[in-house]
């Protein structure tokens, strides 16, 4: 939602100053950038803390969390830090290192983290690769962990990001996000994505504007694509049956970023659907509609 400011246009002795009718339009856009709508809060792990900045004209400064950078927004009820709490958080006190441009030491923005019970998931993989992966596997594992945690941690300052997201394939959006998930009776990472059950072949469109920063085949992500959005935003498709972008394209809303598939560890064709903020993935479900899913 972006809100302006309406200019006026005054008259002095009956006629119209054109001159100083341009500099109030010029000057209320100044004063009420576009605003950007917020994700819901949550803050829990895999949830999503907003922290009030303070009012003013120019940016407040950076905002840190576990040494990744956070979005700085500015609202129309002032300037917020939108901060990712990784799933593996404790809960209790955190704070976030807040750097404004006037002050030589950071402060410190506390919050707590409330707990949160995810459910487990138990799952049955054919491929027995894709549980006991070999030396070989295990040594491209960790070159496409560098590779993912470089797209994931992306920061760009100067691209704002549309956080009113739409779901990037029609289909069942699962709650799977956050559960505790057991391949062939052994436990592995949480469940850091949505997963959304469509047949292969289903276009994947870009829910916002962006670059891609990343794209191949990996080990257990199948063919994936990674979005940045600005300002630490950035968004991951996974098990893909073909990729349409290349890193360095710019996407709208919309653009076709691939097809839906079974690549990767999977038991079915399907989207795994991730967004990371500061690097953290959080819940996707946020940044939807609260009707329809």
């Amino acid at each position: 939602m972006i809100r302006r400011h309406n200019g006026a246009v005054r008259r002095e002795g009956g006629h119209c100053t054109a001159f100083v009718a341009a500099l109030a339009l010029l000057a209320a856009a100044a004063v009420a950038a576009p605003s950007p709508l917020l994700p819901r809060e949550s803050r829990v792990p895999g949830g999503i803390a907003i922290l009030e900045l303070g009012h003013g004209d120019t940016p407040p400064g950076a905002v840190n969390f576990n040494d990744h950078r956070a979005p700085v927004l500015r609202t129309p009820d002032g300037w917020v830090a939108l901060v990712g709490i990784p799933l593996d958080t404790a809960p209790g006190a955190h704070s976030a290192r807040w750097q404004p441009p006037d002050e030589a030491e950071p402060r410190l923005l506390e919050f707590d983290v409330a707990p949160k019970q995810y459910e487990e998931q138990r799952l049955t993989v054919t491929n027995r690769r894709h549980v006991d992966p070999s030396k070989e596997d295990l040594e491209r594992i960790a070159e496409e962990r560098t590779r993912i945690d470089t797209a994931l941690g992306t920061f760009t300052a100067e691209r704002q990001p549309v956080l009113a997201l739409q779901p990037p394939v029609a289909g069942r959006r699962s709650s799977s996000f956050g559960l505790r998930r057991y391949f062939n009776g052994q436990a592995r990472n949480p469940h850091s994505g949505m997963d959304i059950a469509a047949a292969t072949g289903t276009p994947i469109r870009s829910p916002a504007p962006g670059r891609v920063v990343e794209a191949g085949d990996f080990f257990f992500n199948g063919n994936t694509v990674f979005v940045d959005h600005g300002q630490g935003v950035v968004t991951m498709y996974c098990h893909l049956s073909r990729i349409d972008v290349k890193p360095g394209d710019e996407v709208g809303a919309g653009t076709i970023l691939g097809l839906v598939g079974a690549t990767g560890r999977v038991t079915g064709p399907h989207l795994h659907w991730g967004v990371a903020v500061n690097r953290a993935l959080v819940d996707p479900a946020l940044f939807l509609p609260e009707t329809g899913g």
